[in-house]
């Protein structure tokens, strides 16, 4: 996620410049076929421009704030799962004497974690990072799941006989709580927890699967393929038009405008407003797009990386230890 106060200027037209590189032939194209061939009859009246680009507010508008939502509920999602990681340590370290098995429990929670973060940065067929303008800008950050493999991640958390079996698995992130599960039953077996705690312990799993299952919902539920299908049409639609209906305003300025240089080439100045109408349309429509995955790995996800890298430095410290990992080992924000 972005961490700085805001984008620049440069650094956003930069991101959005194969667009302009388009917009730019689409500006100026129609003006000179106009001006120069003497295409008079390439300009559309301006009504059908302006409902057009009325049409295209409102979808783009509700596109936006369907993909803000989905970024909210995300946001909403990861911080229920660091305060029950919290609560989960407290309670792990609180209720078992056994300093040891205290730890198992909350490596076992941290081996949860790296294996959902992983789940959340696999590769969608609808997602954009493999678009070439995200390409290029993850060159300012680094995104760890695509660095680090998850039994390299488990093997710091899981003992070999565990690991083994949540890969083997087809979804990681549940066989750990699986074993967690066994784990507790265990325990109370063994009167290492009451019954009492045990019900406290599991009943935190279950919000932990429930956690789970939200942010799954998230990432493996796109927002319906014809809503952005159709946006971004409208999207296109608006921006091909847009210059054919400005040059029949420009060209009324002929007639009421006084000065030798000024008339009959009022029509020239369509070609600079063109484009940045039409660049602001493009690129609301980029910035839905870039917000309506809160997981693919681009610079305005939800930080799941730093996150949990926060949990585990916090658990850690809650067992008492004092060498935990630092702040950059998985931290995937960009702040500029």
């Amino acid at each position: 996620m972005h961490t700085g106060k805001s984008y620049k200027l440069p650094e956003f037209l930069l991101w959005t410049r194969r667009s302009i590189y388009v917009l730019v032939v689409l500006s100026v194209v129609p003006v000179v076929l106009y001006q120069v061939v003497g295409w008079k009859w390439l300009a559309i009246p301006w009504g059908v421009v302006f409902l057009l680009g009325a049409t295209v507010a409102l979808s783009a508008g509700f596109k936006n704030s369907q993909c803000y939502v989905r970024m909210q509920e995300a946001q909403q999602v990861w911080t229920s799962i660091v305060s029950s990681s919290r609560a989960w340590s407290a309670m792990s370290r609180d209720y078992l004497a056994d300093p040891r098995r205290a730890e198992r429990l909350v490596y076992r929670h941290l081996a949860w974690l790296a294996a959902l973060r992983h789940q959340m940065r696999q590769a969608k067929p609808w997602e954009n990072q493999n678009k070439a303008y995200n390409v290029e800008y993850r060159k300012h950050y680094h995104v760890p799941e695509r660095e680090q493999t998850l039994e390299s991640e488990l093997q710091r958390y899981l003992p070999r006989q565990e690991a083994a079996l949540v890969l083997a698995s087809d979804n990681h992130a549940v066989q750990v709580l699986n074993l967690q599960g066994q784990d507790l039953r265990e325990l109370q077996a063994q009167g290492s927890i009451t019954p009492a705690q045990f019900s406290e312990l599991h009943k935190m799993v279950r919000e932990l699967i429930d956690l789970q299952g939200r942010s799954e919902r998230i990432k493996n539920f796109p927002i319906p393929r014809q809503h952005a299908f159709i946006n971004s049409l409208f999207v296109k639609i608006m921006v091909f038009l847009l210059p054919f209906g400005m040059i029949g305003e420009f060209e009324r300025l002929n007639e009421v405008v006084a000065g030798s240089w000024a008339q009959g080439n009022m029509v020239w100045l369509g070609i600079p407003l063109s484009l940045l109408i039409s660049w602001m349309y493009t690129s609301l429509d980029q910035v839905g797009e870039s917000t309506e995955n809160p997981f693919e790995g681009g610079a305005n996800d939800v930080p799941i990386s730093q996150l949990c890298e926060t949990i585990e430095r916090e658990s850690r410290e809650a067992l008492g230890e004092t060498r935990v990992p630092g702040a950059s080992r998985l931290a995937s924000d960009i702040a500029v």
